[in-house]
């Protein structure tokens, strides 16, 4: 954990290790926990060189943007930040949001969450130790960022079954359960009828009329594995859109087999497109989450991608969850 490898200018190799000189800010949910916590944090941290990080700590996500900007202001080249998916959303997009100041800034996620779907989805294990190596050690990537009614996100976001899914998943239960809380909410959520909604995809029409789901994802994989968005790639500049049209138990049985089954593409119930923007629009202010963390009600989501947003880094080689790795 003394280097960090960069990425070479045209993608290509020759990536080479450098001495570790990285100014260091730790930016942490204290209510997360991973491994042997902040404390073995502190110690791995140590143990690489890295004797005085600058330390945040804060009591829940939404008090993260305030402390990561003031890391970067501090100087910080490399953000570890620990916790789960809303709170690394919640570092992102304040970065992203800095601009020029933001773009020499890297991320390191210590997935310390509940479903953890970025890190996921990048390789990054739920182990404190290889994280942290990851973080410090691997390579970098500069991924795309969707941005939905002006908040960056790295994940996905959308609108129906899910979200009202993670609305309904309280904090106890998630710490208690882990992703086991959705089982529940998510049985729930099926039940909900279908509501009208028009989706545009580029400017043009892809959808108008009732839907239990439209999700935008920026990433492949959503909670428990499954492959959602067979052709979304964190770096390819596009943003990818599912309208799901299941109606009850029966229906949405059928749409969670297919696409656990990585058949999702043939399901009578499933329409998909890629697109740069799309914009979603519903008969009444409807709830909205983005990367797990819901938000009020609204009944416009105009979504756009940001090409190469922010620096993550990653382990050397594919990406073990990405689709294409399956092929």
């Amino acid at each position: 954990m003394t280097a960090v490898k960069t990425e070479h200018p045209d993608g290509a190799g020759g990536v080479a290790p450098e001495p570790f000189t990285a100014k260091v800010a730790v930016v942490a949910h204290r209510r997360k926990t991973l491994g042997g916590g902040l404390l073995e944090l502190r110690s791995l941290l140590h143990d690489a060189g890295i004797t005085d990080p600058s330390w945040f700590e804060v009591p829940k996500s939404k008090k993260a943007p305030k402390q990561a900007r003031a890391a970067v202001k501090a100087g910080a080249e490399l953000l570890l930040v620990w916790g789960g998916d809303g709170m690394v959303q919640r570092c992102i997009d304040a970065i992203a949001g800095l601009g020029d100041a933001g773009a020499n800034v890297t991320v390191g996620i210590i997935p310390a969450g509940t479903a953890n779907l970025l890190a996921t989805n990048l390789g990054i294990p739920h182990d404190l130790g290889d994280a942290l190596d990851i973080a410090l050690s691997g390579r970098t990537r500069r991924i795309d960022l969707g941005v939905v009614n002006g908040e960056h996100f790295g994940v996905m976001a959308g609108a129906g079954f899910d979200a009202r899914m993670i609305d309904a998943a309280d904090a106890e239960a998630k710490t208690r359960h882990g992703s086991l809380a959705y089982v529940r909410t998510g049985a729930s959520a099926i039940r909900a009828e279908p509501e009208p909604v028009h989706v545009l995809v580029d400017g043009i029409t892809f959808f108008e009329g009732p839907a239990s789901c439209v999700l935008v994802g920026n990433v492949p994989r959503a909670t428990g594995g499954l492959l959602v968005f067979e052709h979304a790639e964190p770096d390819d500049g596009l943003l990818d859109v599912g309208v799901v049209t299941a109606d009850g138990a029966v229906q949405w049985l059928r749409v969670l087999t297919r696409v656990a089954l990585h058949r999702g593409a043939g399901s009578p119930f499933i329409r998909t497109l890629q697109g740069r923007t799309v914009d979603v629009r519903f008969e009444r202010p409807t709830v909205y989450e983005l990367d797990g963390g819901t938000r009020a009600a609204t009944d416009q989501l105009c979504f756009e991608v940001k090409p190469r947003a922010v620096s993550i880094c990653v382990p050397d080689g594919a990406t073990p969850h990405s689709p294409r790795s399956e092929q």
